[in-house]
């Protein structure tokens, strides 16, 4: 049973997606979220990493390692995280295992912006460095061939829809 990667810029849904999926199958589905291994402040990235990314980097090829033993087990799971493809890729070959499907979560700028602002109650997310993110993330998606799911107009019931039916379409 493939892994889900919901990957995603802030604002973009995943991590709402996610947390439905964990409310709605929890008996069937193991929901993670990268986040949970706490992120540090970003000196303190840099000065045991030498950067934000290589530390993006390093934790996503830790969590890529997770999963591959977890799907092993054949669980059926679902992970959440802001981090890039090339990371995600890096980190399952490191693992030897290639049964996951990342899913760039993604929407609009505007809605982007409405969600961080109002939503989320998180103004100082919603700058041009976070709609640079999601528009990386957006073009490595499109180059990958990667799923694109855009929340932009979609329920969050069509949200979950579409990622289980990709990861576990028995469920």
């Amino acid at each position: 049973m493939p892994v889900a990667i919901l990957i995603g810029a802030s604002g973009s849904g995943k991590t709402t997606i996610a947390q439905a999926i964990s409310e709605r199958f929890r008996d069937n589905v193991e929901v993670l979220f990268f986040d949970r291994i706490g992120v540090p402040a970003f000196e303190d990235m840099v000065r045991e990493y030498g950067s934000s990314d290589a530390w993006q980097r390093a934790k996503t090829i830790e969590w890529m390692s997770v999963l591959a033993k977890i799907a092993e087990t054949g669980r059926k799971v679902v992970f959440e995280g802001q981090t890039r493809l090339t990371f995600v890729a890096e980190g399952a070959a490191a693992a030897g295992w290639s049964d996951y499907i990342p899913i760039l979560v993604d929407c609009d700028d505007e809605t982007r912006a409405r969600r961080l602002i109002i939503d989320r109650q998180q103004p100082e997310l919603a700058n041009s460095e976070t709609m640079s993110w999601a528009n990386y993330l957006r073009r490595e998606a499109k180059a990958s061939g990667c799923d694109i799911l855009d929340t932009s107009t979609v329920s969050l019931d069509q949200a979950v829809s579409y990622v289980i039916a990709r990861a576990s379409p028995r469920l």
